[in-house]
């Protein structure tokens, strides 16, 4: 057949063509493929650009956003033009002062053209280098102060830097008078110690960390040429970072997207200091950062790539996409939570499992309202009711049980640390428990929970709240705690320097402790009683310079408080105010976690700007409901169990099997030590014998975070000895734990105990109706097919009935769907 080309035809004559040579599928393939992906809006950013002074210059980055939702960095791709070149110019994609004026940046890519604002300002003034803003930047950017070289604790090799620069005139110091002549050479900067050793031109065990000829090796000589001269008090210092552009959202792996930070001073300038900072990523299999601030995408998932300057952090957060066809998905959301994590999975490209079925949903949100497993009786009543709302009428009845209050009991409990600790009595502790019980079961919320500990003052018999200040008793780790439990934030690295990923630094650290300082105590009556007042006097000074602290709220503004009025009153207040939405999000994330099995924010407690959430919008909507509704934390428990988000089974598809942190399928859980000793102790009919409770009392009730007891202690139960979520170890399963429910009394011994298959056989001695109320019992399901069949063949075989049971209920106990949430 005579070849023809395609550009020789009309499309109709090149369809006949295509459809006589039988390639009509092919054809309609072709027709019906998707539209190409196109550019809905371009950026450059920043928007507005500053220059001033001369040795001032700045970068820009141009960003699509694509009709698919992602983003790409077309830079490299772009022209680009300056309107007036008389007062800037540009060369690549950097942008230098020329004269003092206002012009503008053109960036044209396909068709579209964006602008920049450019601000000259002292275009002709030289400004000279500055220790802090110039000198310290290199030290850190090449590693020089990193905590595994010179800024450790003690050193290295002699010689120690603050860690990450936070203290610029201790260093300044160490390097040109600690040892005077030795570490710098005014009269010969080339071969002082400083530069030889950072070029590698003798020995350092931290090798060549800045290359000859390079920009900082140029600023390091120009400074050392000028004298070596410290900043003075006029020396504008950092305020603060911003980076561009904030977010991106790449289609595949092996993307790019080149980063620029910007740093405002206290002068009003900026500066652009890409090059000088720090950039790290927190999930290389997402997204990977190289040390000039050029992000690429290597998976799907979320990274959050962290630029570090002078004592700020900040960060983009990125997306990357699995690169396969997307076909979406079809669902209506619940509630307000379903639209936030809807919109989520189609900026991920997930498509969500299916919902889980009536006898899964049960078993799960029993577990997690009450910390029981379902009776026969509900699981047969629930799965007769054909209403469409009977999964909402469930959570209603759970959430008003008794059993709803005691979980969440234990949970406020861990947050307040209720132990024995720092001599603090049986009488004492078992006090602090009962005044916790007594507010939840009265309706109290956990901000006013808080704030009554937080204020507590009296003997720890009299007023059982004062109890909380024998958890810990320096004002350290008592901010430390506060601040963990209550905010979600780990200040525990600012005490000896800023904090390296995050923005927290020394002064908020012992502003936040300063709360604590004046907490005084003193013996009461009884010995066993010990009495907290507020003293009205004493101060933390600060470790660097030895000056008064400035009492600070973590994240706020000093506060205005009177002559003689008690520090932790002011932050009991201030805690659960609107002008502080760091506790309802730490509180709703805790919330969430346990119903969800990971939170927004993960771990729940560590709350960083290096570790931002997985889904802001939804943090900031349960955060924002539960504040609404005044802490009581029922309405979102509803929203949370009614949303087909928390229903969603357990099982993968091919869309959503790498995800683990945007809720596309339930999150499989082992359960908690003390919700397992509980579900044994309801399965086989039989109590556990509980220090400080009556018989029959639940293990979830147990007063004391570090009562002895084998199976909680085995099986990871929190001792609450810190703030810290790690106490409790929820899914780690170890070989310990699997060895004593195999050969341990939990299973054998409490199955024997309770003789529940005599009773069963009593009852009604058919096997197959047996085995049912078995696995109802147990696994909140009947045996399949497949099962009933292999256990009636068991059961055929065996001489001893009883003995066969027993096996079949030894083995229900001991499986994966018993021991776990799904």
């Amino acid at each position: 057949m005579r070849t023809l080309r395609m550009k020789e035809l009309s499309m109709s004559t090149w369809k006949l063509c295509v459809a006589a040579l039988g390639l009509t599928v092919l054809l309609q393939g072709n027709a019906d493929a998707a539209a190409p992906v196109e550019i809905t809006e371009l950026r450059v950013m920043p928007e507005q650009i500053r220059l001033q002074g001369a040795r001032d210059e700045k970068r820009f980055v141009v960003q699509a956003r694509l009709s698919d939702g992602s983003t790409r960095d077309v830079t490299s791709a772009a022209k680009f033009s300056v309107k007036n070149t008389s007062i800037a110019t540009l060369v690549g994609t950097v942008v230098t002062p020329a004269a003092d004026g206002t012009t503008e940046l053109a960036v044209t890519h396909e068709g579209r053209t964006v602008r920049a604002t450019i601000d000259v300002e002292a275009a002709s003034d030289v400004t000279p280098l500055s220790f802090r803003n110039d000198i310290l930047p290199i030290l850190t950017k090449t590693g020089c102060n990193a905590g595994r070289c010179h800024g450790a604790g003690s050193g290295k090799d002699g010689f120690r830097l603050s860690l990450y620069g936070f203290d610029p005139q201790g260093d300044h110091y160490r390097l040109t008078r600690e040892f005077s002549g030795r570490r710098i050479d005014l009269a010969s900067p080339e071969n002082c110690l400083l530069v030889a050793k950072a070029t590698g031109a003798v020995d350092h065990t931290g090798g060549q960390c800045i290359v000859e000829g390079s920009f900082e090796h140029e600023q390091l000589l120009a400074w050392l040429k000028n004298g070596a001269p410290n900043d003075n008090r006029e020396t504008p210092v950092p305020t603060g970072i911003t980076v561009f552009p904030r977010q991106a959202v790449f289609a595949k792996a092996g993307e790019k997207q080149g980063l620029v930070v910007i740093a405002m001073y206290s002068d009003g300038t900026q500066r652009d200091v890409t090059d000088l900072a720090v950039f790290l990523s927190n999930n290389d299999a997402a997204a990977t950062v190289s040390e000039q601030g050029i992000a690429t995408s290597t998976g799907p998932g979320n990274a959050f790539i962290l630029a570090r300057f002078d004592q700020f952090t900040e960060g983009a957060a990125l997306t990357t996409r699995p690169g396969t066809e997307y076909p979406g998905f079809d669902l209506k959301p619940q509630n307000e939570i379903d639209r936030h994590v809807f919109a989520r999975w189609n900026d991920m490209h997930i498509v969500p499992s299916d919902l889980c079925s009536d006898e899964v949903f049960l078993r799960r949100a029993t577990l997690d309202l009450t910390g029981l497993l379902p009776t026969p009786e509900k699981w047969a009543t629930f799965l007769a009711d054909t209403s469409s709302d009977k999964r909402s009428h469930l959570v209603d009845e759970l959430i008003e049980t008794r059993d709803f209050q005691d979980m969440w009991i234990m949970r406020w409990a861990e947050l307040l640390q209720i132990r024995t600790s720092n001599g603090i009595s049986r009488k004492g502790l078992h006090l602090y428990d009962q005044w916790l019980r007594e507010r939840v079961h009265a309706g109290e919320t956990i901000d006013k929970i808080v704030a009554e500990a937080l204020s507590a003052t009296g003997g720890t018999f009299e007023n059982p709240a004062s109890s909380y200040f024998q958890t810990e008793t320096t004002p350290q780790l008592l901010a430390e705690n506060a601040a963990q439990a209550f905010l979600g934030t780990r200040i525990q690295c600012a005490q000896c320097h800023n904090h390296p990923f995050d923005r927290w630094t020394m002064d908020d650290y012992y502003g936040f402790a300063e709360f604590f300082a004046q907490v005084g105590y003193k013996q009461a009556q009884d010995p066993r009683e010990i009495t907290v007042f507020n003293a009205g006097m004493g101060s933390l000074k600060h470790p660097v310079d030895g000056r008064d602290v400035v009492l600070r709220h973590l994240g706020g503004e000093p506060p205005a408080v009177k002559p003689g009025e008690d520090y932790r009153k002011v932050l009991a207040e201030w805690l659960a105010s609107p002008e502080n939405p760091s506790f309802s999000r730490n509180v709703a994330n805790v919330v969430w976690a346990h119903f969800l099995g990971v939170g927004v924010v993960e771990p729940v407690d560590d709350f960083r700007v290096s570790n931002p959430p997985s889904n802001p919008a939804l943090l900031d909507h349960i955060g924002r409901k539960l504040a609404g509704d005044r802490f009581n934390i029922r309405p979102l428990v509803r929203e949370i169990c009614n949303s087909r988000t928390y229903q969603l089974a357990s099982t993968r598809n091919a869309s959503n099997a790498w995800d683990m942190r945007n809720f596309s399928h339930a999150r499989i859980r082992r359960l908690r030590a003390e919700v397992l000793l509980d579900c044994l102790n309801q399965v086989t009919a039989t109590t556990e014998r509980l220090p400080g409770l009556p018989a029959g009392g639940r293990a979830i009730e147990v007063a004391d975070g570090q009562v002895p007891n084998y199976f909680l202690t085995t099986f990871g139960r929190s001792d609450r000895a810190t703030a810290c979520t790690c106490e409790v170890q929820k899914t780690s399963p170890t070989l310990s734990q699997a060895l004593h429910l195999i050969n341990g009394e939990a299973t054998s011994g409490k199955i024997a105990q309770g003789k529940v298959i005599e009773r069963l056989i009593t009852t009604n001695p058919d096997s197959v109706a047996i085995v049912t109320a078995l696995y109802e019992r147990c696994l909140g399901r009947a045996p399949r097919p497949e099962e009933q069949s292999a256990i009636q063949a068991k059961l055929a075989s065996s001489e001893d009935a009883i003995t066969a049971l027993t096996d079949l209920f030894w083995a229900l106990l001991n499986s994966n769907e018993f021991v776990f949430n799904h």
